[in-house]
């Protein structure tokens, strides 16, 4: 059984698309949040699988955070206080792993189509002095990722999986000046990264690691330019719980996001106003295996317990993922 969780494990690589997507709106607010949506890689179904095949996946996630009333957030050209933020994304896409092999692993590539809807209350500095409670809503299509290049290897009979992904953010969402919602960021953000998966077949122990930096350009409707991204992502878990043909498993997740290098531009208002978040909450799963189709999903309740410079509130999120 747990030899099969493992093949399903390597398989189930839907994993990267919540990271961009399913950050609150927010991060349109450009020093508030980064692209990568805290938490959403690091589990037994988010490394690419060891051998040819496609996968297909669907992530849901909610998200509401808010910031007191005495930290000032840039949003989309504005200065707002008293943030709160709420969102509801799904996102489908799905993974081709090539038959081709690159420096002795499978190159794969990938891309996911976010939908969203966001709701952002604030109150922002007016032009002529004092303050105003403003509301704004965006829904639509999200900013598309996409994976020109990814690769996977398998090590340890099966219990070791490495993939290393250059993901990349694309503008597509819509974005206006001056709106406290918008649907996407307004640039490019280019997104390096690397994760370690292992899965021990005869115990079923996982621990899972996500490291990845985040390169920015500027967004040349307000002139700001956020600043560089460090995030790393872990998951601790035991899948003990035979149920049909697969079976549950239960663990913790936990992340710490740290921008290294200041916003600049003249749309940053606020100076380099640095974002950091950490978080740790748990998560459980359900993986099966069905001849050659396998199945994963996961739901994972994560809040942030610790935030600098952006609002802080709760994840939670449902992961789903299909390989064939």
């Amino acid at each position: 059984m747990i030899a099969r969780l493992r093949g399903l494990a390597a398989g189930c690589v839907g994993f990267v698309l919540v990271l961009f997507v399913f950050s609150p709106d927010l991060r349109a607010a450009e020093g508030g949040e980064p692209a990568y949506a805290p938490g959403s890689f690091a589990s037994f179904m988010d490394a690419l699988p060891a051998k040819p095949g496609f996968a297909v996946f669907n992530y849901f996630v909610y998200y509401n955070g808010n910031a007191d009333a005495s930290r000032q957030i840039p949003i989309a050209g504005q200065i707002g206080a008293g943030v709160e933020a709420t969102t509801y994304a799904n996102s489908f896409g799905g993974f081709f792993i090539t038959p081709l092999k690159l420096l002795g692993g499978y190159y794969a590539v990938g891309v996911a189509l976010p939908i969203v809807w966001n709701t952002v209350i604030a109150h922002v500095t007016l032009p002529a002095g004092g303050t105003a409670q403003r509301s704004d809503d965006a829904n639509g299509l999200g900013d598309i990722e996409f994976w020109p290049i990814a690769m996977s290897w398998g090590a340890l009979a099966g219990d070791l999986h490495v993939t290393a992904l250059g993901g990349i953010y694309a503008p597509t969402g819509g974005f206006q000046n001056n709106r406290l919602a918008n649907q996407g960021l307004g640039y490019w953000t280019f997104e390096p990264g690397a994760i370690v998966s292992y899965f021990n077949q005869k115990n079923g122990i996982e621990g899972t690691s996500y490291v990845a930096y985040d390169f920015n350009t500027t967004n040349s409707d307000t002139d700001y330019k956020s600043g560089q991204v460090f995030h790393v992502d872990g998951t601790a878990a035991w899948h003990f719980l035979p149920v049909g043909k697969g079976a549950f498993g239960a663990g913790a997740t936990g992340w710490y996001l740290q921008q290294t290098t200041g916003d600049s531009g003249s749309g940053a208002r606020l100076g380099s106003f640095k974002t950091m978040s950490a978080g740790l909450g748990p998560v459980i799963s359900y993986a099966a295996q069905y001849s050659k189709l396998g199945f994963a999903v996961s739901v994972k309740w994560l809040p942030q317990i610790g935030v600098s410079n952006t609002v802080k509130g709760d994840y939670f999120w449902i992961k789903l993922g299909v390989t064939f």
